[in-house]
């Protein structure tokens, strides 16, 4: 698709939109925050399989991915809804940038 092609350079968002909640089933206002992953557990499945794996001698023994072509990374956005505390989660385009603001920016910016 050509729109999702498209890279902006930076994006500004307010802190707080009205947009439709599911379990409300009404347009109330939600509080926008950046999705971050969380700390890996050490004692996922996986990890153990890796770390029992790479034990004694022989190295790295899975591959390491270095030819890391994308400069630029989806934003996942969570927004929570300021009646029923629910949250949703939206990704957006991909963008260097990625701004919460307070206020409205000067510039025009069609995302307000």
């Amino acid at each position: 698709w050509k729109s999702e092609t498209v890279e902006l350079k930076m994006v500004n968002l307010p802190k707080k939109k009205r947009t439709g909640c599911k379990s409300c089933k009404k347009h109330t206002i939600h509080t926008l925050s950046i999705y971050k992953t969380a700390k890996k557990r050490k004692t996922a499945q996986g990890e153990r399989r890796y770390q029992r794996k790479q034990k004694g001698y022989g190295g790295q023994t899975k591959p390491v991915f270095h030819k890391k072509a994308k400069t630029t990374k989806k934003v996942s956005l969570k927004l929570q809804c300021s009646f029923c505390k629910q949250i949703q989660q939206i990704a957006i385009r991909r963008c260097k940038h990625f701004e919460l603001a307070e206020r409205k920016p000067k510039n025009k910016d069609p995302n307000w």
